[in-house]
């Protein structure tokens, strides 16, 4: 009896705690343009089984900027849990569009008009020919007199990215704008300017702790630089984002800004980004916006994914 309990107890127990669980990521690039470049994210589809923990493992593994977790939803088309390396984040605009392009390939999306639920709350998908759209709300913005309360200047803004008041978009005065996440929009006056943006990561992370920010989104629209309205970069430390080839819930933001400070006749508008990385990896987003008596009331920012490869991570 005093053997077998001994053996028994140095056998290892078949807990859960000591059971290795797998999944299959899909990196699938969103915002291609032209089938190339794009913003890779990871898919994780019918992720019903995973908890908050699971996922942030499993994205901190994937290591790429955003993993989206695809599962089932009472209320919506379907239910998206988005995840950078070390957070959880209510939306993610490349991710989306990776997610729902890949679940239009595989033909489990039977209604074009379909919706995915968030922990901020649903929000619209529509599908046309193969690109995926999103429902990003009406804009809310805070100028630089705002950001005072919290501390923060226009110089203390632009100083993380080694630039000054005479490098902007003399048009277009430096934002904070919110359709769903919270971005600094900075125009610049050049493709030179966007080109030699240093960013320090430290004092960015710094500022978008104090303003409550995803990060930078940094354009220009000087046309020896880019064909369509704007190519931009973008800059998220605080969610362990150095800089990211398409981020459709700032592309929105932008698209607005360019509406209400410069062309307000214009709807459609198609922002560039990831030319100006390092390898560059060029992407492509496109912004409808929807306009109820001269004011935007909400906008779909959209483009196509495509699927690179498959990865099995264990956690």
């Amino acid at each position: 009896m005093l053997k077998g309990a001994a053996d028994a107890w140095r056998k290892p127990m078949n807990t859960q705690a000591n059971t290795v669980r797998q999944v299959t990521v899909e990196i699938v690039h969103g915002f291609v343009d032209g089938g190339a470049g794009g913003n890779p994210a990871g898919v994780v589809l019918d992720a019903d089984e995973l908890g908050e923990q699971d996922m942030q493992t499993v994205a901190a593994r994937v290591g790429l900027s955003e993993t989206a977790f695809v599962s089932q939803s009472k209320t919506e088309g379907f239910k998206l849990d988005f995840f950078t390396p070390n957070r959880r984040i209510a939306h993610c605009g490349h991710a989306t569009i990776a997610a729902f392009s890949h679940l239009d390939a595989l033909g489990r999306i039977p209604n074009p008009n379909t919706s995915k639920e968030t922990v901020d709350g649903p929000r619209r998908i529509l599908m046309k020919e193969g690109a995926a759209y999103m429902e990003q709300l009406a804009p809310k913005y805070a100028i630089p007199e705002e950001w005072v309360e919290k501390g923060v200047n226009i110089d203390d803004v632009l100083n993380p990215l080694g630039i000054n008041r005479h490098h902007l978009d003399q048009e277009i005065p430096p934002v904070l704008v919110n359709t769903g996440n919270s971005f600094i929009v900075i125009g610049l006056a050049d493709a030179d300017g966007l080109a030699n943006v240093k960013p320090d990561f430290a004092k960015i992370t710094q500022i978008s702790e104090r303003l409550d920010l995803i990060g930078y989104y940094v354009f220009t629209r000087d046309p020896s630089a880019t064909d369509r309205d704007a190519t931009t970069r973008m800059f998220a430390p605080r969610y362990a984002i150095e800089e990211e080839a398409a981020t459709g819930m700032a592309a929105g933001p932008l698209a607005c800004v360019l509406h209400d400070f410069v062309v307000s006749s214009q709807r459609s508008f198609q922002i560039e980004q990831g030319v100006f990385m390092n390898p560059a990896s060029p992407s492509l987003i496109k912004v409808d916006l929807e306009i109820d008596n001269g004011t935007i009331s909400g906008l779909l920012a959209g483009g196509f994914g495509k699927v690179m490869c498959s990865r099995r991570i264990s956690f």
